[in-house]
């Protein structure tokens, strides 16, 4: 089963000693992506397929810290969980759960927002005038309809080295109350 461990001589990449952090003192994110890049270190390591390792108690491991990175769980709650996934296939197990979560999340947020357009279109047929002007003011915020945000255009100049120098001495001295001294001859130095 381990056959391939006896061959298994990885490169040394970096011998620089690197700063170790206790577990307890990383936040959840650090501590999933500390999992996640070690996932990946094994795989560019050839270790053996993850998925083959796989048992019920990763996937119990791995679904239980997504319900407490999901719901907001108190940290101590989840450091305790994430501690749990501890084989390559657990970490892309709880990868691919936030990564569906993701997706839904973002599909639910359009759905959220063409049922609010919508009901803002709806809104702009109240009899109440002040209602129907609230309304607009809001559709007219919209991102596609764009009718009351503010537009910034930003223009290139083509400025040579030495414009480009002597604007920037121009303002330093205007805030910094610099003066440019330049050397003169006197007469007895002549």
């Amino acid at each position: 089963m381990f056959e391939h461990l006896i061959d298994f001589e990885p490169e040394i990449l970096d011998n620089r000693p690197r700063p170790v952090a206790a577990a307890k003192h990383a936040d959840p994110t650090s501590l999933l992506n500390a999992k996640i890049n070690t996932t990946d270190w094994l795989k560019q390591m050839g270790a053996v397929d993850s998925k083959e390792l796989a048992t019920a108690l990763d996937t119990k491991a791995a679904q239980e810290t997504f319900a407490n990175l999901v719901s907001a769980s108190p940290e101590e709650i989840t450091h305790t969980a994430l501690a749990q996934v501890k084989t390559p296939a657990a970490v892309q197990h709880l990868v691919g759960m936030l990564t569906a979560y993701d997706w839904e999340f973002v599909n639910q947020a359009k759905e959220l927002r063409g049922y609010t357009v919508a009901k803002l279109v709806e809104e702009t047929q109240n009899p109440n005038a002040s209602i129907r002007l609230k309304a607009l003011g809001l559709l007219g915020k919209v991102t596609e309809i764009g009718l009351f945000t503010d537009k910034i255009e930003v223009q290139k100049e083509a400025l040579t080295d030495t414009e480009l120098e002597q604007r920037i001495k121009e303002k330093l001295n205007r805030f910094m109350g610099v003066v440019d001294i330049q050397e003169a001859v006197l007469a007895h130095d002549a």
